[in-house]
């Protein structure tokens, strides 16, 4: 949990406008007591007059829900259980070390949502992921670490990525849907086995 001000006093405005709403009492004092509950929250969000910069910054910081946590993981040796690597809040790490990171979360995450079982090949379990503007920014070495961990997971995924990526994607893919759009109206999309996109690809360099 954040320890942060405005964010626990938010959280805690947001219980009060929501205590004894299913048990509470149907008087009229009762429910406009609520009703400046949530009259408060909202004023802010919608900016007070003199406040507004103030109110937009808050509305930004208490409601984006990646600022309600606080984590700390440790990256150990499998050898003798040494410590390798300390992340706290991706604080004071390389970009590179903050995307593995990122990547190692969100493959924790899919296991534990979907009770998937390292390495497991038969599984009945949900396995499927879509991973949209995949990659873009990320280094090369990054990438393929994340896509590493995706495979020993088992994952089905339909990656979209930009085409300068693919040559990261390649190895972990079967199939490829090349999407061109001309002349910005019509977009066409060219479904090719990673075969055929090898095949092809060698052909151009020729």
């Amino acid at each position: 949990m954040n320890l942060d001000a405005d964010i626990r006093d938010f959280q805690s405005e947001l219980r009060a406008c929501t205590e004894g709403s299913l048990t509470g009492s149907d008087d009229a004092q009762y429910s406009e007591a609520k009703f400046l509950q949530v009259r408060r929250i909202i004023d802010r969000f919608q900016g007070r007059e003199a406040y507004a910069d103030l109110d937009r910054r808050w509305t930004a910081k208490v409601t984006d829900v990646r600022n309600w946590f606080v984590f700390a993981a440790s990256e150990r040796w499998r050898e003798d259980d040494s410590e390798h690597e300390h992340y706290a809040d991706s604080g004071g790490k390389s970009g590179g070390q903050k995307e593995k990171l990122a990547y190692t979360v969100l493959a924790a995450s899919l296991a534990y949502q979907f009770g998937l079982e390292w390495g497991a090949v038969r599984s009945r379990s949900f396995r499927f992921v879509v991973i949209d503007e995949a990659f873009g920014r990320s280094s090369d070495e990054s990438a393929q670490y994340g896509l590493q961990l995706f495979a020993q997971l088992n994952l089905q995924l339909l990656i979209v990525t930009p085409l300068q990526k693919i040559h990261i994607i390649e190895p972990f893919v079967s199939s490829v849907g090349f999407v061109h759009n001309a002349e910005g109206r019509c977009s066409v999309l060219r479904n090719l086995t990673i075969e055929e996109y090898r095949a092809e690809k060698e052909k151009a360099l020729e």
